[in-house]
């Protein structure tokens, strides 16, 4: 193992950089020129921006900035200093974000020209840093760029306490990073140095990575998917990257894929459909391993992916409070389709009913919950939600429903709040979402097309609401599903037609904003 995870992850990043500094790390196709940096000059230039601001250690400091040399350098250099990133998802709106900065507490927020531009709606703070005209200056000054390479290869002691970098990390938090907010406010996660160095290291042993593939990062960092494993697991494991600001442009990803021959390609299943929407034949044929997670993927998806680009799909399944990773599928006999794959190392697992909270079997099912090194120790700020789902014995109440099967793979089936109780029944958003994309024919891999909620009512305590960007009929669709044998309780009363179903910068489908839609609906 080549970090200590009780160590401090800016500790264990310097140490894993300046070991092979004249390797590549990066390779920036955000950059209006494409520029490769290696490793010992992503070190230097995170050093030497650790010393422009003045902030003690502990300092909150957001950050506003994609996946690229900005990114990467600016989260390097606040860890290496024993600041707190506090990565924000720009595409959220003025209001929340609002919301954020101030719960956050922030003493600054980094950021580029570019993003101050392009996200004028935004809640900039008087206290902004650029980091592009950091670069701008110190490429002048190219000498110190140097002095700092042969600083931390040649007297790597000296350097670290040049720097202040710090020891000890252990329970201290690392970073804080927000939730989606996908059916709520959004909550302030803290993940600390063991936290985040343990998940790389439960990661490290996949045999996926064994032979330093080629990754393409483009998950934004404000997510913790692309926060630790494209950021900082694959920093630490060594691998060389691809950078590209949005997982969403495809034409400048099959770029990267085609130019780079990109092997391992992470994403969400809402990321990852358009590739295959807008691919050419040959374009993704250097792809040896799909990573996905954060969403379900649907199995028809899987397979496609799978027959189309020959390379294997391998589902895994994490949250934000896990840091995020908590199982994942692998090649060969560690797969099983449908599954999220097993348990990381040292991950525990228990599942309660959903009513009783009684602990059940791991094979009857029920509300997953978590205990390992990667569980995080709380929200910001907010104990009681904390209390709501952590337990003074570290395990963490997760709100999925799932189950692990006799030979030990996980199984999603749902989440608590995507669950409804009918006539005493638990009717499963998931399974009617599924019946009727197969009753309209639609192709799960293009684009996210129907979404099932439930809303209160007098009679029945919840009924149903069918959001679709499709034209159907509501009445067409509740009679197939009685012909497949579908109960009536499980049927939509409504059918509320949208140009299309809004989504999160994550990938996720934000059911905050499809809820509000249906109240404007109703006020007006």
């Amino acid at each position: 193992m080549p970090f200590d995870t009780s160590s401090n992850l800016g500790r264990e990043l310097f140490l894993s950089l300046r070991s092979a500094p004249f390797r590549s790390l990066l390779k920036d196709y955000g950059l209006p020129r494409t520029k490769n940096f290696s490793r010992g000059l992503v070190l230097s230039l995170s050093l030497l921006l650790s010393k422009e601001w003045p902030f003690a250690k502990g300092s909150r400091i957001g950050v506003v900035l994609p996946p690229g040399i900005g990114g990467f350098v600016t989260n390097f250099a606040l860890l290496l200093s024993g600041r707190i990133p506090v990565n924000l998802n720009f595409t959220l709106g003025n209001e929340l974000n609002r919301e954020i900065l101030e719960d956050a507490d922030l003493v600054m927020v980094i950021t580029a020209s570019k993003l101050v531009d392009k996200f004028p709606d935004f809640p900039w703070p008087k206290n902004c840093f650029l980091v592009d005209q950091f670069f701008s200056k110190i490429s002048r000054k190219r000498w110190r760029i140097i002095v700092t390479f042969l600083h931390s290869v040649l007297l790597p002691k000296h350097c670290i306490q040049h720097y202040g970098i710090p020891n000890k990390g252990g329970d201290q938090v690392a970073t804080i990073l927000y939730t989606s907010g996908s059916s709520g406010k959004p909550k302030g996660v803290l993940l600390s140095h063991a936290n985040l160095l343990a998940n790389c290291k439960q990661l490290y042993g996949l045999n996926i990575f064994h032979r330093q593939p080629k990754v393409l990062v483009n998950l934004p960092l404000f997510h913790s998917f692309g926060l630790t494993v494209g950021m900082l697991f694959t920093t630490l494991r060594k691998l060389p990257l691809s950078t590209a600001p949005s997982p969403l442009d495809h034409k400048i990803n099959l770029k990267i894929i085609v130019q780079e021959k990109i092997e391992i390609l992470l994403g969400t299943p809402t990321f990852l459909r358009g590739y295959l929407r807008v691919s050419k034949p040959g374009m993704l044929s250097s792809i040896r391993y799909v990573v996905a997670g954060a969403e379900k993927s649907p199995e028809s998806f899987r397979q496609r992916w799978e027959r189309e680009a020959e390379c294997q799909y391998l589902e895994g399944y994490g949250l934000t409070e896990a840091s995020p990773a908590i199982s994942f599928n692998l090649p060969g006999e560690g797969k099983k389709s449908g599954s999220v794959g097993r348990l990381l190392p040292e991950v525990e697992c228990r599942v309660h009913d959903q009513e009783t909270g009684r602990i059940k079997d791991l094979q009857e099912g029920g509300v997953l919950c978590f205990r390992g090194p990667n569980i995080f120790s709380g929200y910001w700020r907010t104990q009681q939600k904390t209390r709501e789902v952590l337990d003074d014995a570290g395990w963490f109440k997760t709100g999925d429903l799932g189950r692990i099967d006799e030979e030990g793979f996980l199984w999603i089936e749902g989440r608590c709040s995507r669950f409804s109780k009918i006539g005493g029944e638990m009717i499963p958003h998931g399974r009617i979402e599924e019946e009727i994309i197969d009753i309209l024919g639609l192709c799960t891999t293009n684009d996210l097309s129907i979404a099932i909620i439930s809303v209160s009512d007098e009679k029945k305590g919840e009924r149903l609401i069918l959001f679709s960007s499709v034209e159907c009929d509501l009445k067409n669709i509740n009679h197939s599903l009685k012909q497949r044998g579908v109960s009536n309780l499980w049927m939509p009363k409504e059918l509320i037609l949208v140009n299309q179903i809004p989504v999160l910068s994550t990938g996720k489908i934000n059911w905050s904003a499809i809820r509000s839609f249906v109240k404007d609906k109703k006020s007006s």
